[in-house]
């Protein structure tokens, strides 16, 4: 059986200098750099920076045309000015505004940006699903 888990999220980059640059202005640490990829350690999981063209060809298709915006990446805060900050401090860094944060239908908080590579991420606060004081995410229990 197949565990029910992910363990390593890999973005394909145009430029890998660019895409760090820009994870680092919102203060993130690499873990490990090298030439053609650059790992972050998160909780419980790895996020890599990848050049489109290294990850292509590691997949085993060189010239495929790898793409973005098909997928959603998320951070959740405790706050809604948490999630302002974090918004803010992205668009600082070069991120393109998608939506800004506003309160949503289901009750929460949330906004969406694009990293320099058009990789979506969402900004959010959901005030049904507690986090954890390292700020990781346990759904609740339904009855």
């Amino acid at each position: 059986m197949t565990p029910q888990r992910v363990t390593l999220i890999t973005l394909g980059v145009e430029d890998l200098d660019r895409s760090r640059a820009f994870y680092e202005t919102l203060g993130w640490t690499p873990a490990e750099a090298l030439p053609e990829v650059v790992f972050y350690q998160m909780n419980g999981l790895v996020l890599a920076l990848f050049g489109k063209a290294h990850l292509a060809a590691d997949q085993g298709r060189p010239d495929a045309a790898l793409g973005t915006g098909a997928i959603t990446l998320a951070q959740n805060f405790a706050t809604e000015p948490e999630v302002d900050a974090a918004f803010a401090a992205a668009l600082a860094a070069g991120a393109t505004a998608l939506k800004h944060p506003e309160k949503v239908f289901w009750g929460g908080y949330s906004g969406y940006y694009g990293d320099p590579d058009d990789h979506v991420w969402e900004v959010a606060m959901n005030p049904f699903w507690p986090l954890s004081e390292d700020g990781s995410l346990t759904l609740p229990k339904t009855p």
